[in-house]
């Protein structure tokens, strides 16, 4: 039942938290060395996941899913965390990165990007919102000093 029920999520465009071990097993060839996973969510066949270095994206594309587009931001790049927590009726809960892709973070006209990621509106992302909002600010007073 519980697996309808991710799955369901899952089709919801909500992710679900996915074990340690499990996500080493699958996802362990792309992390560096020494990197270390601290958690990871799936939506569907995607799945995204933070260590202590980066957030890493893995899109599985196409109809077999066989093709595999992997992506990363680093995190000392993330300089704003924003988050919504679920209402009633049908709302999710959201927290968007807002993060620098210009390859030197301190220049006159940084390239910026955002990744929204949404989760079932009982699933608590207030951690998550903690953890990267903490590290933003540390990020935003590095790059400011």
């Amino acid at each position: 039942m519980l697996e309808i029920a991710n799955l369901f999520s899952g089709l919801l465009g909500n992710y679900s938290e996915v074990s340690i071990p499990e996500l080493s097993s699958q996802y362990g060839i792309y992390l560096m060395p020494d990197e270390k996973i601290q958690m990871g969510f799936r939506l569907v066949r995607d799945t995204f996941i933070i260590t202590d270095e980066r957030l890493i994206f893995i899109d599985h594309q196409g109809v077999t899913g066989k093709k595999t587009r992997v992506a990363s931001i680093s995190l000392e790049s993330i300089y704003e965390v924003t988050m919504e927590t679920g209402g009633t009726g049908f709302d999710d809960s959201e927290i968007t990165i807002h993060f620098i892709q210009s390859p030197y973070f301190k220049t006159n006209n940084p390239q910026i990007g955002s990744y929204k990621f949404e989760f079932g509106k009982k699933f608590n992302v207030q951690p998550i919102y903690v953890a990267l909002l903490t590290l933003a600010h540390q990020n935003h007073k590095r790059l400011n000093a």
